[in-house]
Order: C-alpha cells, then structure tokens, then sequence
C-alpha cells in the first residue's frame, strides 16, 4: 500500500522554489542547460518547510545542467545540513527521482521507487547512477522524510561548483531559512568540493545577487 504523502528533502538547488518547480510542473531554470518534463501531477508540494537534517553537503563530480560539481548528501558528515521539504505524494516524489537521473516521470523507475517507499527505513540503491539512493530520514508531522544522493559519497570525485548553481542554493537558503549573504558564504564554503575553489567573500558578493535578484 502506497504512503499518501511523503516529505522530499532538498539539501542543493531545489532548495529554491522556482527551481524545484521545474521538477514539478516542467520548464527549464535560469542558468541550466536542461528542460524538465514535470511531474504526471504538477501540483504544488501540500506545504514546504526548512528542516536541518543530520549531515553535510560534499560539491562532486560534474553536472551536465550546470557544468562543475553537484551536491550529495552525506548523512555521515559531522554537522547539519540546511534543507527545505516538501510534502508531495509518492507518484511526485518518484517522478522526481526519476527526473534526477533522466529518466522519464511515470516509466518503470518511478512506479517501482514509488511502490518502495512504505518498506525504506534507512535507504534503498536501486540501479547504477549519481543519484540513486533514496535515504530516509525521520519523519515529520507524521509523514516520512526521504532525500535522494550517492550510496558512497566518499568515492566521488570532489570538484568545484559554478555560479549559476549556487545561485539557486543561496536563493534557496534565503527563502527556506532566512539566511543572509555572510551565513550562505560560511555554510557553504565549508564544504568539501568547494572549500579552497570558492573564496567565502567571492560566495557571499554571489549570494547577495541573486537574493537581489531574486
């Protein structure tokens, strides 16, 4: 029997709201290279909160939306993780994952993750990839929280990330938690994959664009 809903937990750029619309309901966000086919039901999440969640950010591997590193949870990090979750139903919260690993929403992935969800207590790896492990972690007013990263961060390769995506995590940071350009500079410099690449001053003129912008 499927969850009715479920918490998806966003740690990088769908922290943003405008971004994680694209998941949603399709389209392609500022700065990406990528066009989003949306959810089977592009309703907005039920509610959206900032959650920290135990963990830390680590900057990897190169994205094809983005060019530069992307980011993985690491639920064995030391520290929290700043996070926003949305209460979305299964079926969105497995069109997500689908679209996570350019898969189309509704095919066999989405079904199959969709139907796992109730039996997850920790986390599920299901086929090779980036972003193929669905981790829960807790629940929240009653529904349970899931986040999706790498079953083995620590064998990804560190790389930097660019500007155009940590633009959307700052605005995202921003609009989930209510930190400012100096807070966003520090949290995310911190981070494996971008500490040493991006100076925390140079993160924080960033950040302050596109809180502006935004």
């Amino acid at each position: 029997m499927r969850l009715p809903q479920i918490w998806y937990v966003a740690y990088a750029s769908n922290l943003a709201m405008a971004r994680f619309g694209c998941y949603v309901s399709g389209g392609r966000p500022a700065g990406g290279s990528r066009d989003y086919a949306g959810c089977r039901d592009p309703s907005d999440p039920a509610r959206a909160l900032g959650v920290e969640v135990p963990g830390g950010l680590v900057f990897a591997e190169e994205s094809r939306v983005w060019g530069g590193g992307m980011a993985f949870y690491d639920r064995a990090a030391p520290g929290v993780a700043a996070c926003r979750a949305y209460l979305v139903t299964t079926e969105q919260f497995g069109d997500i994952a689908a679209q996570e690993r350019r898969l189309p929403p509704g095919g066999e992935f989405a079904e199959d993750l969709a139907g796992l969800l109730p039996d997850v207590e920790s986390l599920v790896t299901i086929g090779p990839g980036r972003y193929e492990t669905v981790v829960r972690l807790g629940e929240l007013d009653g529904a349970p929280m899931f986040t999706i990263t790498h079953h083995d961060v620590g064998s990804l390769r560190l790389a930097a990330p660019t500007a155009p995506y940590l633009h959307w995590i700052s605005i995202g940071l921003h609009e989930a938690h209510g930190y400012d350009g100096a807070r966003i500079a520090r949290y995310l410099a911190a981070a494996p994959g971008i500490r040493g690449a991006w100076a925390e001053a140079d993160i924080e003129a960033l950040t302050l664009r596109s809180v502006s912008d935004g």
